[in-house]
């Protein structure tokens, strides 16, 4: 499985980190696009480092390379998540507005009718927020926004994030143990 993963300058990041480390333990072959917003985040929120982050991925692309293979459709995938995504990305991708590679490569994903998930991360959410969702979600798009279940008992902060990132393995059938299951007994994380 091929899956590009965009990581926007929204606050959250340490979910798209969670999502690179599952996907590298299920042998997912990901390509990498971290904004520049993102990369701020990485240091206002985590003590990791972007080369951690790139080491996650078989490979990684500029936000500003618009000639990277993620931006063009003959470069096959599975589909796409953004974790987390920004109202901006958001905004960029409802309307078409593909100025960042992150933007083109959903534009991309959209066009060729591969899965695609976003992961909104902001509260409180405006009007506007909210219709640039439902036009993604008329066309097929999962809006996964970053709200952790809580009756799988969450004892701490990974446990939530490991819920929001298991719900989008789920989007494409990839196989964990993340979280447990409603009806069935403690998974182990």
């Amino acid at each position: 499985m091929k899956i590009i993963v965009g990581i926007t300058g929204s606050s959250g990041i340490v979910y798209g980190i969670r999502m690179l480390e599952v996907l590298k333990h299920c042998k997912v072959d990901v390509h990498l696009i971290m904004t520049e917003w993102a990369k701020k985040c990485l240091t206002l929120e985590t003590d990791f480092d972007l080369n951690y982050v790139k080491s996650l991925a078989a490979s990684y692309s500029e936000d500003s390379n618009m000639a990277a293979s993620v931006s063009s459709g003959t470069y096959k995938t599975d589909g796409m998540i953004i974790i987390p995504c920004s109202m901006k990305t958001l905004s960029s991708i409802a309307n078409g507005y593909e100025e960042t590679l992150v933007a083109r490569a959903a534009g991309v994903t959209i066009k060729e009718s591969r899965k695609m998930v976003i992961v909104p991360r902001e509260t409180p959410l405006t009007s506007i927020h909210l219709e640039n969702m439902l036009k993604l979600a008329r066309i097929g798009i999962v809006i996964l926004p970053a709200m952790p279940g809580f009756y799988n008992k969450p004892k701490n902060i990974d446990d939530m994030i490991n819920h929001i990132v298991g719900k989008c393995l789920d989007q494409f059938g990839i196989e964990h143990d993340l979280f447990k299951r409603w009806g069935t007994p403690q998974s182990s994380n």
